[in-house]
């Protein structure tokens, strides 16, 4: 659903099971693996609400017992493009779902004081002008790394763009569409606030280090 209150377009997916699995991953007590797992099961989840637009075309198949029209996706351009490290633990659930899909990769880290996002990493695919391209990053704190990734998504001359994340912040979904007010957010969760350190209240934590056990 689209929330009421938010500047620019903001889809909610508060399906209960994705919402019983982030439970689960919000707990601290939840280990690495089973972290990983529960953001591979929500992101498959979600690759369903964002791709709910795609248009679908009709083609003649022969089933068992006899011919008919039957519905595909028209057109299947898309682009998954991981904001690194921590996007990856999104990319790995939606290519379960969307497999045709072409991979970018965009890296990022958040400067510790300034909480500016600083770009280390970029290869896009050469025809991403072309296709939809759906930003992952699993949190939508500041909006800083977000709106960086857009931004260079479109430099690369993308116009349909989409953002998925797990949780958002209301300080990030306000940044992010001051910067970006045509691209939609959709995510799991919109939490209460950000701390001084920029993380997202009450949060998970650091999502990278908690996907990959580093911390």
């Amino acid at each position: 659903m689209t929330t009421p209150n938010d500047p620019g377009p903001t889809f909610l997916v508060d399906h209960p099971m994705i919402q019983h699995k982030l439970t689960l991953m919000r707990r601290s007590r939840t280990p690495a693996n089973e972290f990983r797992l529960l953001l591979r099961e929500i992101s498959m989840l979600l690759a369903y609400e964002v791709t709910r637009d795609m248009p679908l075309e009709m083609i003649e198949i022969e089933t068992p017992l006899a011919p008919m029209k039957a519905p595909v996706v028209a057109g299947k351009k898309l682009c998954l493009v991981s904001v690194l490290r921590a996007g990856g633990g999104i990319l790995e659930g939606m290519l379960e779902i969307l497999p045709a899909a072409r991979v970018g990769h965009i890296g990022l880290y958040r400067d510790p004081v300034s909480l500016a996002a600083v770009e280390y990493y970029l290869k896009l695919p050469r025809d991403i002008s072309e296709r939809t391209a759906i930003v992952l990053d699993p949190m939508l704190a500041t909006g800083n790394s977000a709106a960086a990734a857009v931004e260079q998504v479109k430099s690369a001359g993308c116009q349909s763009i989409k953002f998925v994340c797990l949780i958002a912040a209301p300080e990030g979904l306000a940044t992010f569409h001051e910067a970006h007010p045509d691209v939609p957010v959709y995510t799991a969760a919109i939490d209460s606030h950000l701390n001084d350190h920029g993380y997202i209240v009450p949060g998970i934590g650091d999502a990278g280090d908690r996907i990959f056990g580093t911390k």
